[in-house]
């Protein structure tokens, strides 16, 4: 990295903690999460956010971009949802002057800097497949014409876990494009009792936005020249590799696993590695970053057959078995 390179890099990176700490005025607790969401956004990738209701999913998307100045849009994923009504559509209208009628295209809530897709799960595979366009490509195609998306652009897809009747599955191929599965847990019991005195009061903290869309895009380009050691990119080669029932030597995946990751997820592994060391003023990864974010990069990149579902086993059980077993090998090397 250049030193003009490295003197930015450091300016921008410093904010990082009061980003943190602006968001945390409203948001209690929840580290890892928000840690996940900036990583996402900093590898320049989009995460799915899985809780039970009232875990403020929509609060923390909300507060994450009024802290970042970013436009932000919500779109409620109902069974009657049309791809129309994310991506937009074309209005009949009339030059006063002339007489002329002409088409023209209305920009959908996807046109935002963060598109927070809630309950996405609850809508249609047609309208589902609508944001994989804007996922992948960053722009929307209506009536042949190409329309670039916002940028920076980040979209969280939130799901709940708990309800199945009237929810549609997400298919494999649009799974494989987030970058993170991220899961929300219940806070701990002083994180709630602080969420009970905090909302129920008159007091409403004030965010300061903490950077600007040009920053967060300079901190993008920057996250991919942060420095990987050859031997930690063989370290999540051998890691990907090993999911697939295929070709692992884990009898733990052979039992339980009807397929494994894709190349994508190697990308995806070394991208978000990049930005947890970006996170935290580091300018080179290290075998933590891989360990911490195996679990959110694969979890949903790995398919389990009927009998791992009948025994309760998760393929977050799978990703401890191959951490464990890589770390039993690199201590027997």
């Amino acid at each position: 990295m250049e030193t003009q390179d490295l003197t930015h890099f450091k300016s921008l990176v410093s904010k990082l903690p009061h980003l943190k700490k602006e968001i945390a005025k409203i948001i209690v607790g929840q580290q890892e999460v928000i840690d996940e969401i900036l990583i996402a956004l900093l590898a320049g990738g989009h995460c799915l956010l899985e809780g039970v209701p009232g875990l403020a999913k929509t609060l923390m998307v909300k507060t994450m971009a009024e802290a970042l100045e970013m436009k932000f849009k919500r779109v409620q994923f109902t069974p009657d949802l049309m791809p129309g009504d994310i991506v937009g559509t074309e209005i009949l209208e009339e030059d006063h002057e002339t007489g002329r009628k002409f088409f023209k295209f209305n920009q959908g809530p996807i046109f935002a800097n963060i598109v927070l897709a809630d309950e996405i799960n609850r809508t249609p595979p047609k309208t589902q497949a609508a944001l994989l366009e804007a996922m992948q490509e960053y722009k929307v195609t209506y009536a042949g014409t190409n329309y670039d998306l916002p940028r920076p652009f980040l979209i969280i897809a939130t799901q709940n876990p708990i309800e199945q009747a009237g929810t549609y599955p997400l298919p494999e191929a649009q799974l494989d494009r987030f970058l993170l599965y991220i899961k929300l847990d219940y806070p701990t019991e002083q994180e709630e009792l602080a969420v009970l005195k905090n909302t129920t009061g008159m007091v409403s903290n004030q965010l300061q936005r903490v950077l600007t869309d040009h920053e967060i895009m300079d901190l993008q380009k920057l996250t991919r020249q942060v420095h990987i050691s050859d031997e930690l990119v063989m370290k999540v080669n051998q890691l990907v590799r090993a999911t697939r029932p295929q070709t692992t030597a884990s009898d733990y995946v052979k039992k339980w696993c009807s397929w494994g990751a894709g190349p994508r997820a190697g990308q995806a592994l070394i991208l978000c590695a990049k930005a947890r060391a970006v996170l935290q003023q580091r300018f080179s990864v290290i075998p933590e970053d891989i360990q911490t974010l195996a679990y959110p990069v694969l979890r949903h990149r790995i398919a389990l057959n009927f009998r791992a579902e009948a025994e309760n086993i998760t393929t977050d059980h799978v990703v401890t078995e191959l951490l464990k077993n890589d770390a039993s090998n690199h201590r027997t090397h």
